[in-house]
């Protein structure tokens, strides 16, 4: 840097804009200025995967754009912001000639290598994009949870990595809904190679966690909502893979206590809802814990267990599993969740530690959405889409290494900007 450019760094430092996000973020100077470095050096180990040296300098220029301050970080504004030209990134980004799916294997290599710890739970979740229109891959009505309704958009599977030191995203997925995978015209419109055929998002799910497996991620546990765990055949797969899991499901799940007695005149106990067993424990069953640190403080619950057989919508039942009921309070408001592990022996304190586990995924998304651009794309095509997840996940796992190399907590309640904003008031 020039002294020129030195000073003028300083100056803007001292500028009152600058002075507020270093108040909100509480980082030094000093620390906002390795962050550039920081980001050279990170990359690194990601551009070989580019194998063209044009593909590398657009790989360097949306993930740039992706951490910047930008308000719209699609490839245009992106694009205009670096002074080249649209064309070529929105190229490189909608149907380049890069293997995204290694670049993702690296990038988890590189988590096992930071966070890799055999206690760790992997997440496995469902996100929506909202979208207008009916052209890019996928969209169609669907359930949006992001808006809480069914709505006009595109659904994507992730797994992320929630371990003592942190967490990160490890895979992503579009989920091809069965119409769209018979459409013909449709699947050749939006480049969906022919290897790809309808799955429901389960089997994707457990797809992902194969990889996961295959590629040595330790970890002790699955974790993941009720759209997963009301599935039998979910469970059944990953206790034949013998996977710890405790997987979230309906209130309404049928359940029979195999620790009660049965009720006279009967064999066996009758099957009820894992609601309505709840509600019949005596308050002296709950029993208080201290789990992962909150935002706002240690995380504190209620929590029992039982050993319980299930059954499905279909009638069937299940393996002999454990059921886990944690209720706390939320903003005013009891919230209770149901759980099913296949795990018997665990403690009380190991289930309910695993299911806390859960809200890294949901944490993971609001970063993503909010400081990576995850949400920001104009793709439509598959090939499209899985390139943006990836340069957004890329990005977003530079900012997850950053926040433990400052010790900080990454927020978006101020409206802030990420770490690499404020390197460019100093650059």
């Amino acid at each position: 840097m020039s002294m020129e450019a030195h000073e003028t760094g300083m100056s803007l430092l001292k500028t009152p804009e600058a002075q507020r996000l270093l108040e909100q973020t509480e980082l030094s100077p000093s620390a906002v200025r390795t962050c550039e470095r920081d980001l050279t050096q990170y990359l690194q180990r990601y551009l070989p995967w580019f194998y063209r040296k044009e593909q590398r300098t657009n790989a360097r220029i949306v993930i740039e754009g992706l951490l910047s301050g930008l308000e719209r970080k699609t490839c245009e504004p992106i694009a205009r912001q670096h002074g080249v030209q649209r064309k070529p990134v929105q190229f490189f980004v909608g149907n380049g000639a890069w293997d995204d799916e290694a670049v993702m294997a690296e990038l988890r290599g590189h988590v096992r290598q930071e966070l890799g710890d055999p206690n760790a739970v992997l997440v496995v979740d469902a996100s929506a994009f909202a979208k207008k229109g009916t052209e890019s891959c996928g969209v169609k009505r669907q359930w949006c949870g992001r808006l809480g309704k069914v709505e006009n958009c595109q659904v994507g599977m992730f797994l992320c990595y929630a371990a003592p030191g942190g967490h990160a995203p490890l895979d992503r997925r579009l989920y091809l809904p069965e119409d769209w995978a018979a459409d013909r015209e449709r699947r050749k419109k939006t480049h969906v190679p022919a290897t790809v055929r309808f799955q429901a998002k389960w089997r994707i799910a457990l797809e992902m966690i194969d990889r996961c497996r295959s590629e040595g991620m330790p970890h002790g546990w699955v974790a993941g909502d009720d759209e997963f765990g009301r599935c039998n055949g979910f469970r059944a797969k990953l206790r034949g893979r013998r996977e710890r899991y405790v997987l979230d499901v309906p209130s309404n799940t049928l359940v029979r206590d195999l620790e009660a007695a049965p009720p006279p005149g009967r064999r066996k106990v009758p099957f009820v809802q894992a609601r309505e067993w709840a509600k019949r424990q005596p308050a002296s069953a709950w029993r208080k814990l201290t789990l992962r640190p909150g935002t706002e403080g240690p995380l504190e619950v209620e929590a029992l267990s039982c050993r319980v057989r299930a059954r499905d919508a279909k009638g069937r039942i299940g393996a002999r599993e454990q059921l886990l009921v944690v209720r706390r309070v939320v903003e005013g408001q009891m919230q209770i969740d149901y759980s099913l592990s296949n795990d018997r022996q665990a403690t009380l304190g190991e289930l309910a530690g695993a299911h806390a586990q859960r809200h890294r995924v949901e944490q993971m998304f609001q970063e993503g959405k909010g400081e990576a651009g995850l949400g920001q794309y104009e793709v439509r095509s598959y090939i499209g889409w899985h390139h943006h997840m990836t340069l957004s996940l890329l990005a977003l796992w530079f900012l997850r290494l950053e926040t433990g190399r400052l010790g900080k907590k990454m927020s978006s309640a101020h409206g802030s900007a990420g770490a690499w904003d404020l390197q460019r008031l100093v650059a």
